[in-house]
């Protein structure tokens, strides 16, 4: 039999990559640690970790029971919410999101969710979809709103298939620029007509992203700043250190002084839904709230 124990410590060693960090964070010594791994091994019949100098890698074998790991975990933290529920006669439901989608997307599907179930109890946790997306493997979350670019969702290599993801909408990004600007009067862009222009972007994403595109079309943008907020990098639009890339739903509140125009197709384009485990879905407050996150999205999209 698989100790949980010993799945536990992998999974600390896998997320810190090194005997030394699990150990810190678990409160074990490194020799202990490696106790743990290698009767893990024994039990099993296979190495679940490479060692070198750098620290440890995951086998396959252990990137497996890593993905066990964290369904267990999951499920505990499961029972633990209904046994609360026996006790209290309360649900609880916690989302992750991110912070643009949350604000368009979130407020009204929540009011939704609390009008045909008043006895929940909802917990809102912001976080970047490499952040979100664990949380919900993990059980600390029971939906996480996300979103990701033109590859898969963000997660470690071989985790995600345990997310079930539902596509909400597609978010093209926008140029930004002062109302003055020569091009602020078209009606669409090409990327490479913005060669020569200096960028403000609101987003570290936004800016692999950028760099993406300008690559393709010849040029190594002229970075001037770099936000965590696509507010902020509006209102520095507006003072004129330069222009940005915007997610649509992330162009409001308005910005007095700015023009946004399309980039034609292929536009850069985040794509947003939300993802959830199995059968976790199927709980009639997750239910409600994904159906309620689709509406939402759609009205937005007919904007």
């Amino acid at each position: 039999m698989i100790d949980i124990q010993r799945l536990r410590v992998l999974r600390a060693v896998a997320e810190r990559g090194s005997f030394n960090q699990a150990a810190a964070v678990l409160h074990l010594t490194p020799s202990a640690v490696s106790q743990h791994i290698a009767a893990l091994e024994r039990s099993l019949g296979a190495q679940v970790v490479a060692r070198s100098t750098r620290g440890v890698t995951l086998t396959q074998a252990g990137r497996i029971m890593v993905g066990a790991a964290e369904s267990v975990a999951a499920e505990l933290v499961h029972a633990q919410q209904q046994v609360d529920r026996l006790s209290t006669g309360r649900t609880q439901l916690t989302v992750a999101t991110f912070t643009s989608g949350g604000r368009i997307l979130l407020p009204g599907a929540l009011a939704e969710l609390t009008a045909a179930h008043p006895g929940t109890v909802v917990h809102v946790r912001e976080g970047e979809p490499e952040d979100s997306l664990p949380m919900v493997r993990q059980g600390a979350a029971d939906l996480a709103l996300a979103y990701h670019f033109d590859g898969p969702l963000p997660g470690l290599p071989g985790r995600s298939s345990t997310l079930e993801w539902t596509a909400l909408m597609e978010d093209p990004l926008h140029v930004v620029l002062p109302e003055g600007h020569r091009l602020a009067c078209r009606d669409a862009l090409d990327i490479a007509e913005l060669a020569a222009e200096p960028w403000v972007l609101g987003c570290l994403k936004t800016e692999a992203y950028l760099r993406r595109y300008a690559g393709r079309a010849g040029f190594d943008p002229d970075i001037r700043g770099t936000t965590t907020d696509y507010f902020f990098a509006r209102s520095l639009v507006a003072a004129g250190l330069g222009i940005s890339l915007i997610p649509f739903i992330a162009l409001a509140p308005e910005v007095p002084g700015l023009r946004t125009v399309p980039i034609r197709p292929s536009a850069p384009t985040r794509h947003i839904g939300v993802a959830g485990i199995g059968h976790r879905r199927e709980r009639p407050q997750v239910a409600t709230l994904i159906q309620a996150l689709q509406r939402q999205a759609a009205t937005l999209g007919e904007r």
